[in-house]
Order: structure tokens, then sequence, then C-alpha cells
């Protein structure tokens, strides 16, 4: 599974909000799990590219895959932790979301900004010489709205975002 599928739980949980059926909440719940493991499993904290599921071992739920085990500060998944809080207003996915930021902070973290790193199974790993735009763009405006009152700041209701993570008004018809 790639990290870039790590969308898919907060447009379930999306969609609740605006009127899908609520059992799909469960399957969002489900998903956003696994994309938190994959985070919660490396040596840092943070996700890779891909993982493998039940391939190598009945005993561990996914493998890492080391041809794409590099993070480059990718944001499907801290979007979904800040839909799935929406929807169900869950504690945990804040305490996900701050453990995520943590990471991004000890292993990310150089003078100037943030960079990818090449293997999240490396306990020292080296940086990327590289920060994508989509890290300030997406990454950290969705764990800023994770950890704000969000309704304060914005309305799901009266926005929506872009697959760039950009305001677009909702008007109505």
């Amino acid at each position: 599974m790639e990290h870039l599928a790590c969308f898919f739980p907060g447009t379930l949980a999306l969609g609740v909000l605006h009127g899908l059926d609520p059992s799909h909440l469960n399957l969002a719940e489900n998903l956003t799990k696994t994309c938190y493991k994959m985070y919660e499993k490396s040596e840092v904290r943070l996700a890779p590219e891909a993982v493998s599921f039940g391939t190598q071992s009945y005993h561990q739920d996914f493998q890492f895959i080391l041809a794409v085990a590099q993070n480059v500060l990718r944001p499907e998944t801290v979007e979904s932790l800040f839909y799935m809080y929406l929807a169900t207003q869950d504690e945990k996915y804040r305490q996900w979301g701050w453990q995520i930021f943590k990471a991004f902070e000890k292993h990310s973290r150089v003078e100037g900004g943030y960079a990818g790193i090449s293997s999240v199974l490396a306990k020292t790993p080296s940086h990327i010489d590289k920060m994508e735009s989509f890290f300030l763009a997406e990454t950290l405006k969705y764990l800023y709205l994770l950890f704000s009152d969000s309704q304060d700041v914005l309305s799901i209701r009266h926005f929506v975002f872009n697959t760039e993570a950009h305001l677009l008004p909702i008007h109505d018809s």
C-alpha cells in the first residue's frame, strides 16, 4: 500500500460529514489506523512511501519495502486524521497527529526548514536534500487544523479543499 492511498479514509469521513451513510465511518477508522501504523512501526516513527501486507510473515501486520523506505513529508495521513477528528471528535486522532509532528520535528527538521529522510528503517537516517512544497501547503496546514478548534478557523460546510489543500468556497445554489 502506498502512502498516497492514505487520503481515502479522510474522503470517507468527509463524505459522512456531508450525508454519506455513517456505516462508511467504520471502514475509514480502520484504514486510518492502518495508515497511522505505517508511522508507528517504523524506526523513526515516520511512514515510508509504501508497505507490503503479509508477504513475509503472518506474525507481522505488514513489511517495510526497502526500495521505498524514504519519507518525503507527505500529507495524506494527517489529512485523514483531520477529517476523522472532525467526524468523530475522537482525541486519538489528535494524539496520533502529535506523534507524527514530533517525529517530523526530531528527524526532518533542518536549518532553514524540513527535509525528507532516506530511510525510516535507520535509527539515524540521512536527509534527502529537498523539502517538497506540499509539506508546507498541505502537511503542516492539516496538522494546524487538526490541533485548532477548526470550526472557529473554517467551516467545512462552507469550504472544501482541493487536492493541494487550497480552500475553495462552497456556494449555495
